[in-house]
């Protein structure tokens, strides 16, 4: 794990990253009792995580074998929502 400023981050945010990129654990700390770990987002963090894409693979199942309810008029969609 390797502890830096911020100013040192400031001014070397490329060799940080790319240190980050290869598995560092890099601590940025900023004052006395502030500290900030600088982690690479991977893709399965940026928008669905693995429980919402197993939601979304059920849904489809769901859907495939007709599971499904249909809504025509705005009184039925009031009806489901609970409205």
């Amino acid at each position: 794990m390797l502890v830096i400023s911020s100013r040192e981050f400031r001014q070397n945010q490329r060799v940080y990253f790319e240190k980050a990129d290869n598995g560092e654990q890099i601590i940025v700390q900023r004052g006395k009792n502030k500290s900030y770990a600088l982690t690479p987002i991977k893709e399965e963090d940026t928008y669905f995580n693995s429980e919402m894409i197993n939601r979304i693979k059920q849904s489809v199942l769901e859907f495939e074998n007709g599971e499904v309810t249909r809504i025509s008029t705005k009184e039925e969609l009031k009806d489901l929502l609970g409205l």
